[in-house]
């Protein structure tokens, strides 16, 4: 069995706010093997960045706060860390790629230098020879005549060549773990398969463990191996990838696949879960899905769904979710 990289226990995140206290993540379990890539899927504000900035130690504090849980990395509790350990992780352990690459790098240097300063700060590197570092790293992800375009600036790059970059700068220390978030976004649907099947690609070289942040279930199925499903701030589909696209055991879950735009019905309306996504601050009671909800009853007005094991793997976070598997 591959190695455990990380583990999610039972994560708490609030903001407060002159207006009140916003929960934006409830109780959040997850986990990621070596080799392993897990897809955390949702609308805006259902807590997926939130949960991996609180991994990647970079949540702004104050006014953000983890109000309880572990974050188990390579056997630490990286929360018991302290500031100065938690920064050698960064880079050199695990690695974020943002979504908007072009706010994301630096306008005023170029991107060898950009990408030369990870070897430089954590390698002891010289200038010269993190500029040759930098280079390998862009032909790595296929960047072309890196050479010649190691000394442009960011606004020189196309948006997809961008990506590639801030994927070059996630595996410049070869990290174990990359965080994802929203890495295809802004980018035309040609651009971002080529993206995938690169952090696809890459992955099974370096053998490294993969979190995969996105709202379109499209972009993963041919690179997840299991699916978190979130809504507002909590975890109600756990599944391999398969089974989620097979029969959905949640019906939030059910309604995101259904908006996938699909071939065989051209023409027709594209299905819309009803409704807006809770105001965080005032989550409903019971199932917080409870008031969009097509299958919605007393009892989901009321209690809390645990997350119910559907099968050995899969949890769904559904009163009914019986009704729900069978459509």
């Amino acid at each position: 069995m591959p190695a455990m990289l990380l583990e999610v226990r039972d994560l708490y995140v609030e903001f407060r706010t002159r207006d009140g206290v916003a929960k934006a993540v409830n109780g959040v379990s997850y986990s990621v093997a070596e080799g392993e890539t897990l897809a955390v899927l949702g609308e805006s504000g259902s807590g997926k960045s939130v949960t991996a900035q609180a991994v990647m130690g970079i949540l702004d504090m104050p006014p953000g706060k983890i109000a309880g849980g572990e974050i188990i990395f390579q056997g630490r509790d990286l929360l018991k860390l302290k500031e100065d350990e938690r920064r050698k992780v960064r880079g050199r352990e695990m690695a974020m790629i943002f979504q908007d690459a072009l706010s994301s790098l630096n306008p005023v240097l170029t991107v060898g230098e950009q990408l030369g300063e990870m070897f430089v700060v954590h390698r002891g590197m010289s200038r010269k020879d993190a500029k040759a570092k930098a280079v390998e790293l862009m032909d790595r992800v296929r960047i072309p005549a890196a050479r010649e375009r190691v000394g442009q600036y960011p606004h020189q790059f196309s948006g997809g060549m961008r990506q590639r970059i801030m994927i070059a700068m996630a595996l410049a220390l070869e990290p174990s773990l990359i965080i994802a978030d929203e890495p295809t976004t802004a980018l035309d649907v040609t651009v971002q398969a080529q993206v995938m099947d690169l952090l696809a690609e890459l992955r099974r070289e370096l053998d490294m463990g993969l979190i995969l942040i996105t709202h379109d279930l499209g972009v993963v199925a041919d690179v997840a191996d299991k699916i978190a499903v979130m809504y507002a701030g909590r975890i109600v589909e756990a599944a391999p990838v398969h089974d989620i696209y097979k029969a959905p055991a949640h019906p939030y879950t059910r309604g995101l696949l259904d908006s996938i735009p699909r071939l065989d019905q051209k023409g027709q309306e594209l299905y819309a879960i009803k409704g807006l996504p809770p105001n965080l601050m005032h989550i409903p009671p019971g199932c917080a899905f409870h008031p969009r909800c097509p299958l919605a009853r007393d009892v989901c007005r009321t209690d809390v769904p645990p997350l119910y094991e559907v099968s050995e793997g899969r949890g769904s976070a559904c009163h009914f979710w019986q009704e729900a598997l069978n459509g």
